[in-house]
């Protein structure tokens, strides 16, 4: 797996008020979908395109269009939903599935328990969206199951990553046969005994939704 911390200033800007428990449910939103784009604009680099010749006012020009069959793109939900707005500004040509995924807190393993994907994904690049990489549990199952439906180029976005999760996904993933890339804004300095990313930003399903009573 191929890791990209994204340095930018904007990004660490926007991951700083992200982080700031004082940053109320809309602003996350909109900051999610503003960083999302940052970090989806290094995430496309491997997008394949083919040759294209337009005619401008002026004369014909070379160019590059996006190739068949169109990007999909996957958010785990319902986290993951607060990242698709900002990766389609980027990509508004690709395909949307979704993929419901839940970890049981105990064993921290993941299940799937929803899905609306094609059956088929031979030949399909595809952009997994999970706002925290934490245990790994959830991420490597989601492109586990994407892989098992034929997809041969996945590239994760996170906002955030912990070690033990990026060393899990490596490890569970290791005979993975297509190139797979992980993108994230930060990586953080470890899990806490609950599982979740210290320093972090807390549950990023809460703080894009509030918490469901």
């Amino acid at each position: 797996m191929q890791i990209l911390v994204v340095d930018h200033p904007l990004v660490a800007h926007k991951l700083t008020a992200l982080r700031d428990e004082r940053t109320d449910s809309p602003t996350f939103r909109r900051l999610t979908e503003e960083l999302v784009t940052l970090l989806a604009y290094e995430a496309t680099r491997d997008v394949r395109t083919g040759p294209i010749t337009v005619r401008t006012p002026v004369a014909e020009a070379e160019g590059i269009k996006l190739t068949s069959p169109k990007p999909l793109v996957v958010p785990i939900l319902r986290a993951g939903l607060g990242m698709l707005e900002g990766m389609t500004r980027l990509l508004p040509t690709a395909e949307v599935g979704f993929l419901g995924m839940i970890r049981n807190e105990e064993t921290l393993s993941a299940s799937t328990y929803a899905e609306r994907l094609p059956e088929d994904l031979s030949g399909r690049q595809c952009y997994v969206l999970d706002p925290m990489l934490a245990t790994g549990g959830t991420l490597a199952a989601a492109i586990q199951f994407l892989v098992d439906r034929g997809a041969d180029h996945i590239t994760a976005i996170c906002l955030l990553a912990a070690p033990e999760g990026v060393e899990r996904i490596e490890r569970e993933l290791v005979d993975l046969q297509i190139p797979c890339n992980l993108v994230i804004a930060g990586m953080d300095s470890h899990l806490n005994e609950k599982g979740y990313i210290v320093p972090g930003l807390g549950d990023a399903g809460d703080r894009l939704y509030g918490v469901a009573q």
